[in-house]
């Protein structure tokens, strides 16, 4: 029997939602006999306002959680409305990324770190691929792998690995993907997972958390060659801040309410995590950057995450069919393929973004918490839910 945990609190959504009339072309690479059907954003039926609940359940210490919402309002096959919620030309527009997510990937692999086995995760991101006009990424082509600990499932996991390979997809269609499934929750499995990837892949996202405290795996994410992000959480601000987000070695990223693509319109998310580390100093890259913490501070950068503005899921195994997701999990595999864009993995992470902040887009509105600016209200340069901004482009990666 599928155990799927869940919360069944409804994450109240407040945004406006705004009409996108022009349509950008097709991708460069799409195949040359897809028919591109216009994306619900550019018909004016995205973003739209109802609920959503927590993917994964409750975790005790030295376990995980994923860090997805699933939107319960919106499900079903493809209409002309449907799927809901934002496609990957969205998403490159957004980002700026159209032209460099055509053109660039190729011979780079991003990893995801996720727990538990879904066995049609392959499949449903072929239907993902497919409806959006990506070229195809299967085991047979070499383009998609996957490693996995366990033969376990669990649903909210499932639809947590769904989302994160088809994030990938959205943004760096060129890539390769690897999927390392962990055998559990657990941080000791999830770590394993992480060595494995960090040996395969020199981008690496985890969308998920648990709190800090246990330094027993600190060096696991922490790997010459290999930018590793991971999410922030999705309780607002945290009295303990999440880890492995919260380390020094890894990209820390947050979450926004995507509310318009054309013309760009962005707030802090309420439910992006931030918080100050209670165990890890304030690295330099932080230095000289106002955070209200004195130790390390998160998150560094953020992407769409909101479930009111989430993104198309094809997920067939813990759901049934198309859905819609947000939640932190969504930004963490965004940003590590912006970095596979930018094929450069030989800085120092995160502290090139802090010294090519203006190569982001600062988000200067909204907030996650009371405790005031900035490490709950976004603006000018550095905030909690938003770190740094958005990816405008690559120049900041």
């Amino acid at each position: 029997m599928r155990l799927f945990a869940i919360t069944t609190a409804v994450f109240a959504l407040t945004a406006c939602a705004q009409s996108m009339n022009a349509l950008p072309p097709a991708a460069a690479n799409a195949p040359q006999n897809a028919v591109r059907r216009p994306t619900a954003a550019e018909l004016g039926l995205w973003p739209r306002q109802g609920p959503a609940v927590r993917v994964c359940g409750e975790v005790g210490y030295g376990y995980a959680r994923c860090l997805s919402w699933l939107r319960t309002d919106i499900a079903g096959t493809i209409r002309p409305d449907t799927p809901g919620g934002y496609a990957p030309s969205d998403l490159q527009r957004a980002y700026a990324l159209t032209m460099d997510s055509a053109t660039k990937g190729d011979g780079e692999t991003v990893a995801i770190v996720d727990a538990y086995d879904n066995p049609n995760v392959a499949k449903d991101l072929n239907v993902y691929r497919k409806q959006y006009g990506l070229p195809p990424c299967t085991v047979s082509n070499g383009c998609f792998t996957k490693q996995k600990f366990t033969v376990h499932t669990n649903i909210g996991w499932a639809g947590e690995e769904a989302l994160d390979v088809e994030m990938v997809s959205a943004i760096c269609p060129n890539c390769k993907i690897l999927l390392v499934e962990a055998a559990s929750a657990r941080i000791a499995d999830l770590s394993a997972a992480e060595r494995y990837a960090t040996a395969h892949a020199r981008y690496v996202s985890n969308s998920w958390g648990g709190a800090e405290g246990n330094r027993s795996y600190d060096a696991d994410y922490n790997v010459s060659g290999a930018i590793v992000t991971a999410s922030t959480g999705d309780y607002g601000h945290n009295a303990t801040a999440q880890w492995p987000a919260i380390l020094p070695s890894v990209v820390a990223v947050g979450g926004t309410v995507l509310n318009s693509i054309s013309p760009h319109a962005e707030v802090a998310w309420r439910g992006a995590g931030s918080g100050c580390s209670k165990i890890y100093a304030k690295p330099k890259f932080q230095t000289g950057f106002a955070t209200g913490c004195s130790m390390r501070a998160q998150a560094d950068v953020s992407a769409d995450a909101d479930p009111y503005t989430g993104v198309a899921v094809y997920d067939t195994f813990a759901q049934s069919g198309w859905v819609v997701f947000g939640g932190t999990s969504v930004a963490s595999p965004i940003v590590a393929s912006v970095f596979a864009l930018s094929g450069n993995a030989n800085g120092n992470y995160p502290a090139e973004l802090y010294a090519n902040a203006s190569g982001l887009r600062d988000i200067r509105r909204g907030s996650n918490g009371t405790c005031g600016a900035p490490l709950c209200v976004a603006g000018s340069d550095w905030d909690g839910p938003t770190g740094l901004g958005t990816p405008n482009g690559i120049t900041a990666f």
